[in-house]
């Protein structure tokens, strides 16, 4: 890779990108607010780390909220690497206690691809709970689905954090967080944790507000169930920005690192880095990454939303790789995925999203354009 040379845009970049260094130096000259970090891997070789304007630096961490979620589907598919877990066996086979309340036949691929229908608890579960490693996850096990599981998704937005948690844990004794630090984060290098070491926090910096323009009159609109999934999610805890949160590390969407750490996580997965073999054979990532789901979100009220093992695939609203493409973005702008072919690994973190959240429109466009121009 070459150092760049430009007024706003640091790191380094391929040179087959030139084009695409300019234009990301001149949204930075365009926004004097945006700042941003992007990272690719091609075939396992680093083929753009850059970062840009007044928030970020290179080796700044943030918290790139259900961009984390991609550690939940990647630790899940060690596991299925391994043969430890089969994605076909009933939730219950390895969890006994969650087969109440008519979740006997819930399988492991129907509970990851957001079909159990545990989107939320009755009550509705607190940030203690949430912020737990097996109490929130109790508490679901003890829930009636709020539809019959496999009759449709909806998005488990910070549920799915805590029931992966708990599945890693009945599978191996370890939680998800020890899994994912022990296997995969440390053994391959990666700048992405769950739950911030204390001599990390001087890189640490918050995630910005996003900001309405005034132009937007749009009223937002819910299905019945947005509201009590999300209703009670606020309070003092602030999922990106709380100490609690992110010295936790929830895996479902407070992890907190670089672009080039979650790029490498993916690239470490699925096309291997530095020389080595990826963690995942290629069987093994067409299973977590094949679609398992797609249509109407229950939750989110959106539809063509998509799902594999976790991780989203791309729609119309999020239009980031091919039909093996697999990947998740953040409610605040930021994005990571990979396809695996085109061999891209891909992520974008950024201080302030643009309104109304979800997955940068630039950052999308990106990641399809790479994957396009570096395999051709």
């Amino acid at each position: 890779m070459k150092a760049l040379d430009t007024a706003h845009l640091s790191g380094s970049a391929d040179e087959r990108l030139e084009e695409v260094v300019t234009r990301l130096d001149g949204l930075l000259a365009a926004d004097p607010d945006l700042s941003f970090q992007v990272a690719a891997f091609h075939d396992g070789k680093p083929v753009l780390d850059a970062w840009g304007g007044p928030h970020l630096v290179e080796d700044s961490v943030i918290v790139p909220y259900s961009v984390t979620k991609n550690t939940i589907g990647l630790s899940i598919g060690l596991l299925v690497e391994r043969g430890e877990l089969d994605l076909d066996e009933r939730v219950a086979t390895y969890w006994p206690e969650f087969a109440a309340k008519g979740k006997q036949h819930v399988t492991v691929r129907q509970l990851l691809s957001h079909q159990a229908g545990l989107p939320q608890a009755d009550p509705a579960l607190s940030w203690d709970e949430l912020l737990d490693h097996h109490a929130a996850a109790e508490r679901l096990a003890a829930s009636r689905p709020y539809w019959h599981p496999g009759s449709a998704f909806g998005y488990h937005a910070i549920t799915i954090g805590n029931l992966g948690d708990e599945l890693v844990f009945r599978v191996t004794g370890r939680t998800l967080h020890e899994f994912y630090e022990q296997e995969i984060r440390a053994p391959h290098g990666i700048d992405f944790f769950l739950g911030l070491p204390p001599e990390h926090e001087g890189r640490r910096v918050d995630v910005l507000p996003m900001i309405k323009p005034v132009s937007d009159t749009s009223a937002p609109t819910f299905s019945a169930l947005g509201p009590v999934v999300f209703g009670s999610m606020g309070g003092d805890v602030d999922l990106g920005n709380s100490r609690r949160s992110w010295e936790y590390g929830h895996p479902a969407g407070s992890g907190t690192g670089t672009a080039r750490g979650i790029a490498r996580l993916f690239a470490a997965a699925v096309t291997g880095v530095d020389g080595a073999e990826p963690f995942l054979s290629a069987d093994t990532v067409a299973e977590i990454g094949q679609q398992q789901i797609r249509g109407y979100d229950e939750v989110l009220h959106q539809q063509d939303r998509a799902h594999a093992i976790v991780f989203q695939k791309p729609s119309q609203q999020l239009a980031f790789g091919g039909p093996r493409a697999f990947g998740h973005d953040g409610a605040a702008g930021a994005l990571a995925c990979v396809d695996p072919d085109t061999g891209l690994a891909f992520a974008w973190t950024i201080a302030r999203g643009p309104w109304p959240g979800g997955a940068d429109p630039r950052a999308v466009a990106l990641a399809r354009e790479l994957g396009i121009r570096l395999s051709s």
